[in-house]
C-alpha cells in the first residue's frame, strides 16, 4: 500500500480523522506539523511569530523530501499548507478532506476545547483573512486531490470509514 496522505484547510478535521482511520485498520499513523515541532523543538504558532511562514514552508519541502524516501504504508496527515510541496503524489495517495469555510468555522467554535484551537492555528486569526484564504486554497486542493471526501456534517467514524473504502480500491 502507498502512503495515505490527509490534505486539507485547517481546523477541517485532519487529525481527528487519521486517529480514526488507526481504530478503524492497521495503518500507522504520523503528522507533518508534529514532525516539524520535533524538529524545531517548539510549536508551530512560535515558528510562525519568530521565524515567519517562508521559513515554516521550507521545513514543510524538508519533511516532504524525508517523507518520500524514508515513509511507505503510513497515514500522513498534514497542515493546511502542505498541500503545495513539489512531491506530494509522490508521497502517496492524497485525499482531500472537504467542508465549506462555515463547516469548518462551526467545527472548530463548537469544540470543547475550542479556544485552544483557534489559538493553535496562526493563520485563523483573523477570521475575513482565513476565508480569503480558504476560498483561494480550496481550487489548489481540489486539483491535487485523488480523492476528494465531503466531511460536512459527518461523524469523524463515517469519514474514515469512507476513506478506508475508497483508497482499497
Amino acid at each position: 500500500m502507498k502512503n495515505i496522505i490527509l490534505i486539507g484547510f485547517m481546523g477541517v478535521g485532519k487529525g481527528s480523522t487519521a486517529r480514526e482511520i488507526v481504530k478503524q485498520s492497521e495503518i500507522v499513523a504520523i503528522d507533518t506539523d508534529d514532525i516539524i515541532e520535533s524538529m524545531e523543538n517548539r510549536r508551530i504558532k512560535k515558528i510562525f511569530e519568530y521565524e515567519g511562514e517562508e521559513y515554516f514552508r521550507d521545513l514543510e519541502k524538508q519533511v516532504s523530501i524525508w517523507l518520500e524516501k524514508n515513509v511507505s504504508n503510513t497515514l500522513i496527515s498534514t497542515g493546511g499548507g502542505f498541500y503545495k510541496v513539489s512531491n506530494l503524489n509522490k508521497i502517496g495517495k492524497v485525499v482531500l478532506l472537504h467542508s465549506s469555510f462555515d463547516g469548518i468555522y462551526k467545527r472548530i467554535v463548537n469544540h470543547p476545547q475550542a479556544e485552544k484551537k483557534l489559538r493553535k492555528r496562526p493563520l485563523f486569526q483573523e477570521i475575513n483573512k482565513a476565508k480569503e484564504l480558504y476560498k483561494l486554497r480550496l481550487p489548489e486542493y481540489k486539483k491535487v486531490a485523488d480523492i476528494i471526501i465531503d466531511v460536512e456534517n459527518k461523524s469523524v467514524e463515517k469519514v474514515a470509514a469512507e476513506i478506508l473504502k475508497k483508497v482499497k480500491k
